[in-house]
């Protein structure tokens, strides 16, 4: 027994080297427990002050990004980070500001230098993220403003990634000043109108809603958008 204990563990250790060699999100912890608050609300002025730790996070993309031997979570969670990492970066280059749409052209400014090139916000969601068939993504990723989900105060993380999307996208749904939803009618953020083919890939809009709802929605419910806030998440 205590030789097959002694094998456990060993392996297990390996594993957990194997995973942490990957990518390391625990600078990224301290960043956003230290400037981000339980509403998701961002401290740009002090970052701006001392943007140190930001940048020794930002500094680890342009050294390891995920290759074909990465899980699906461990991407996942890599790029939702760099996603949310990054546009604080942009935000601070720019600060202050009142609202990111101040800086022209934002998503598509290509600052961000991964895998030997230059890319921007855009292209990590458009042609990474969403291609990843993961639609609680529009959930975790946050674009600086008012109307966006709240930013997690905590790292996204590949072994607690299903639990985090999961509970991003309640808390999202679950949100008044985001989405006011009953049985009969929904009035929804536009990211469920700028992203719906996203929503549907099994089923409904209502289908996806209704998963994470506290309140399950008649198929035949009135549906509206709302005004987005575009001030800054500060």
């Amino acid at each position: 027994m205590k030789k097959y204990f002694v094998v456990f563990i060993a392996i297990g250790f390996t594993n957990l080297i194997t995973h942490a060699q990957h990518f390391d999100h625990s600078i990224w912890e301290t960043f956003l427990q230290k400037h981000v608050n339980a509403d998701g609300e961002v401290n740009y002025k002090a970052i701006k002050a001392n943007p140190y730790q930001l940048n020794t996070y930002l500094n680890q993309f342009t050294e390891t990004v995920p290759n074909s031997t990465w899980k699906k979570n461990e991407s996942l969670a890599y790029w939702i980070n760099a996603y949310n990492a990054f546009t604080i970066k942009l935000i601070i280059d720019n600060y202050p500001i009142i609202s990111i749409k101040d800086i022209i052209k934002p998503w598509d400014k290509q600052f961000i230098p991964l895998d030997e090139k230059i890319v921007s916000l855009n292209y990590i969601e458009h042609e990474i993220l969403r291609k990843m068939n993961e639609p609680r993504i529009h959930f975790a990723i946050v674009c600086a403003s008012y109307s966006c989900p709240k930013l997690s105060n905590t790292a996204y993380t590949s072994i607690n990634l299903e639990t985090q999307l999961t509970q991003a996208t309640k808390d999202f749904l679950s949100d008044p000043e985001r989405n006011i939803i009953t049985e009969n009618s929904i009035k929804l953020s536009k990211i469920f109108s700028w992203f719906e083919k996203d929503f549907k890939q099994n089923g409904s809009l209502i289908d996806f809603l209704n998963q994470y709802s506290n309140v399950t929605i008649s198929k035949n419910a009135k549906k509206k958008y709302l005004d987005y806030n575009w001030n800054l998440n500060e």
